[in-house]
């Protein structure tokens, strides 16, 4: 089983620097905790490859069990908090950056990318604009994943062969552009365990978000207990609405909610 954990920014309060989201935002203390519960258990993270299967932390510890740690958007946070309390524990991550993001205030900057990079992390394109993919044409969507992927292989100066959906909104359309353009991994937000690592197809991921606490994060990356049923349900469940108000209204509902 291969757990692929999603985060968005680590932030204290409302006040910390970058893009506060009252659901998104993990307290660092949390996710340092979270980080020392994985290794504790025998855990150890690993980086998506650009060949087949995973490099790096659990390479050096045969019989480890891998997790990935994912961080969509591009939050100045990735680095200012989550690179040193990553470094700590000797511990890697996959950023998947909104390239029309980068150099926003609140997000990373294009030195920033690089230097993710360069401390071995991985870097993935998260789309352009951070529009829904399946309300593109198909000329759009094109471009969308054209353009956010040439970006960041410029920042990079590395390949880029990894997408994360935005809002994991997507499907086979989504997966056969993507693949077309060059991409290998495709991640979606379908709460789920991964049984393998396959080039070329869905990789599900477990949303980490700040109500989360230890409990409920163990049994999510373990797979177990009721924590997972309810993540599952409630993604189910919000599909009709999704459905129904379509992507735009469907997030007008959910600002007004929050």
């Amino acid at each position: 089983m291969l757990p692929v954990l999603m985060y968005h920014g680590l932030h204290g309060g409302s006040d910390a620097h970058g893009r506060y989201d009252p659901v998104y935002s993990v307290r660092p203390d949390d996710f340092a905790r979270q980080m020392d519960w994985l290794l504790a258990s025998g855990h150890r993270t690993t980086r998506l490859a650009g060949d087949h299967g995973a490099t790096s932390g659990s390479d050096r510890h045969p019989g480890a069990r891998p997790v990935v740690i994912t961080f969509d958007d591009g939050d100045v946070s990735n680095i200012e908090v989550a690179l040193p309390l990553l470094r700590e524990r000797g511990m890697v991550a996959e950023f998947y950056i909104t390239s029309d993001f980068v150099g926003q205030p609140g997000m990373l900057s294009a030195a920033d990318v690089r230097a993710l990079a360069d401390a071995g992390m991985g870097i993935g394109a998260h789309g352009r604009s951070h529009r829904f993919l399946e309300d593109m044409d198909i000329d759009t969507l094109d471009a969308e994943l054209r353009d956010s992927r040439a970006r960041l292989s410029e920042i990079t100066g590395r390949r880029v062969d990894s997408l994360a959906l935005p809002g994991g909104r997507g499907g086979e359309r989504e997966r056969r552009a993507a693949l077309a353009i060059g991409y290998r991994h495709l991640l979606g937000s379908v709460p789920g365990p991964n049984r393998s690592l396959q080039p070329d197809d869905w990789l599900q991921r477990l949303a980490v978000t700040r109500q989360t606490t230890l409990g409920e994060f163990a049994a999510l990356v373990t797979w177990r207990g009721l924590r997972p049923r309810i993540a599952r349900a409630r993604f189910l469940a919000l599909t009709l609405p999704k459905r129904v108000l379509g992507n735009a209204g469907y997030e007008r509902l959910r600002a007004r909610l929050l």
